[in-house]
C-alpha cells in the first residue's frame, strides 16, 4: 500500500522491483507511473536502453546537457527493464554506467527514481560497461530504497500453458523456455 500511495517518492526515496522475468514488474512500475500522474506528479518513464540511447542521441547532437536535465527534473523517474536490451557500446563516448551514474547522481537525495531489473544488481556493472560506477550508482539508490524482489512464475507462461489446454494440446514441462525459432 506505500508503494501504491506513492509514500516513497513523496519521501524521496528510491525503488527496486527485482525478478524473473514476466513477474509483473514492469506492470507494477506502469501502475506506480499511473498514479504518480494522477497525483500531480511531474513523471517520466522509460526502459533503460531507451534512456541511454536518448542520452547518447545528446552526447551526439550536442544537447546532453539539456537532455540530461529534463530527466533530472521530474519527480519521479522510473527506469524499466535494467538488463534488458543491447546497451551499445562506444569507444568514444562514455560508458552507459557514466551515463546513468551522472544521471542518478543528480537525483539521489532531491527526487524519486523506481527501477526493474530481471538482472542481478551484481550483475549491473557488466550490463552498464563498469562495475565500479553501477556499484557506485546501485551505492546512491540502495541508501534510500524500498526494494521488492518478486519470486513467482511467468505470467506469460502461465497464460500460454492456459491456452494450451483450452486447445486440448499438451506443453512438455520445460515449456517455461521457447526452443530458439520456434514459434510459441
Amino acid at each position: 500500500m506505500e508503494i501504491a500511495g506513492l509514500d516513497f517518492a513523496r519521501r524521496k526515496e528510491d525503488l527496486v522491483v527485482t525478478g524473473k522475468s514476466g513477474t509483473g514488474k514492469s506492470h507494477i512500475l506502469q501502475a506506480i507511473a499511473l498514479r504518480g500522474c494522477q497525483a500531480q506528479m511531474s513523471v517520466r518513464y522509460a526502459r533503460c536502453v531507451d534512456l541511454l540511447d536518448d542520452l547518447y542521441a545528446g552526447l551526439a547532437d550536442g544537447t546532453y546537457q539539456r537532455r540530461l536535465k529534463r530527466w533530472a527534473a521530474a519527480d519521479l523517474l522510473i527506469v524499466d527493464d535494467v538488463g534488458l536490451g543491447q546497451v551499445k557500446k562506444r569507444d568514444d563516448e562514455p560508458t552507459a554506467a557514466h551515463t546513468l551514474f551522472n544521471l542518478i547522481d543528480r537525483r539521489h537525495g532531491k527526487t524519486s527514481t523506481a527501477f526493474s531489473s530481471n538482472i542481478k544488481l551484481s550483475a549491473w556493472g557488466k550490463y552498464l560497461g563498469d562495475a565500479t560506477l553501477a556499484v557506485a550508482i546501485l551505492d546512491r539508490v540502495n541508501m534510500r530504497a524500498i526494494r521488492l524482489d518478486i519470486d513467482g512464475p511467468s505470467y506469460r507462461q502461465q497464460v500460454a500453458r492456459d491456452r494450451a489446454k483450452e486447445r486440448g494440446a499438451k506443453l512438455p514441462d520445460d515449456s517455461a523456455e521457447p526452443e530458439a525459432g520456434r514459434e510459441q
